[in-house]
């Protein structure tokens, strides 16, 4: 009598293993969506294109002879004349000078707005006192109030004081700005906790204490951010500098304007291009030494809240 072996039956699914798989195709399902494909890398590269282009084509255009401006297409590739052309940018106008008074401006422009700004900030978002919502409504209020409204009575004032053609004269009216202690007042209140703040004057620290040991080494990242953009404006800044600085002691800006109108009706443009650049070098710079902070400032106001 031959025996009959039937096979044993498949034991039932643990309900937790489902669950488990379950989840997992969950997971893979937001990996492929939140994966970057190849058409978020195609515009970032064409973004990335076009912003970089400008600052390419100017380099080429400055290493070129200046009839190359015209040229259909426009021409990509460098020559030749990028070192005869900053010569003739250093020979036309006094351009070092220019580089070193804005170095001067933009420096302490920035040295005095991030530490106002951090200060002030502090205050406005871990401090409670008396008419701390209207204060800080004024100042925001200020940021709607167009610049150039207030250009003629600060020349006035500038020249009441003999600060014309002096490099104060730009230094002083920037030297706090609305829009840092707003940025620095909107960065601290969530970075610091209450209680950090408490634990610290329960062990003695005085309020300078608790801002110096305290709130300083927590901000340092949106100080590099403020830092960077400050730098970068006042180092751009070409109004102002242009009423109160003489030609005789520029800054970068009116130096590049000086090149511009240097060859009147004909402008020397590889000449002017050439000047440009070398205006942008020092950016760059604070940009690739201060490209760490900013990156930790940004991805720190990304995840908060």
């Amino acid at each position: 009598m031959t025996a009959i072996i039937t096979p044993p039956q498949a034991a039932a699914s643990d309900p937790g293993d489902r669950q488990a798989t379950a989840e997992d195709r969950r997971a893979k399902r937001r990996r492929f969506y939140e994966r970057p494909g190849v058409l978020t890398y195609a515009l970032l590269a064409a973004f990335f294109a076009g912003s970089a282009f400008p600052l390419w084509w100017s380099f080429v255009i400055s290493s070129r002879q200046s009839s190359d401006t015209n040229l259909v297409p426009p021409a990509i590739i460098p020559g030749p004349n990028f070192l005869s052309n900053s010569l003739k940018v250093f020979d036309t106008v006094p351009f070092m000078l220019a580089l070193l008074n804005s170095v001067i401006i933009s420096g302490a422009i920035t040295i005095s707005v991030v530490f106002f700004s951090t200060l002030a900030g502090y205050a406005f978002a871990k401090l409670r006192f008396r008419g701390r919502t209207g204060l800080l409504l004024t100042v925001i209020a200020t940021m709607a109030i167009p610049t150039q409204l207030g250009i003629i009575p600060m020349f006035m004032l500038m020249a009441e004081w003999k600060w014309t053609g002096t490099l104060q004269a730009v230094i002083v009216p920037g030297l706090v700005t609305a829009f840092g202690v707003f940025f620095m007042r909107q960065y601290l209140v969530d970075v610091i906790p209450d209680e950090l703040i408490e634990a610290a004057r329960m062990d003695g620290a005085s309020m300078w204490g608790t801002f110096w040991h305290v709130a300083i080494p927590a901000a340092r990242p949106g100080m590099a951010v403020l830092a960077l953009f400050t730098f970068m404006a006042s180092w751009t800044d070409y109004l102002w500098p242009m009423l109160v600085l003489g030609p005789r002691n520029p800054n970068v800006q009116t130096a590049l304007a000086s090149l511009s109108a240097a060859g009147g009706q004909n402008p020397d443009n590889a000449m002017v291009l050439a000047g440009a650049v070398l205006s942008v070098i020092p950016l760059l710079i604070l940009f690739f030494v201060a490209g760490r902070q900013l990156v930790a400032g940004i991805m720190q106001g990304a995840v908060k809240g």
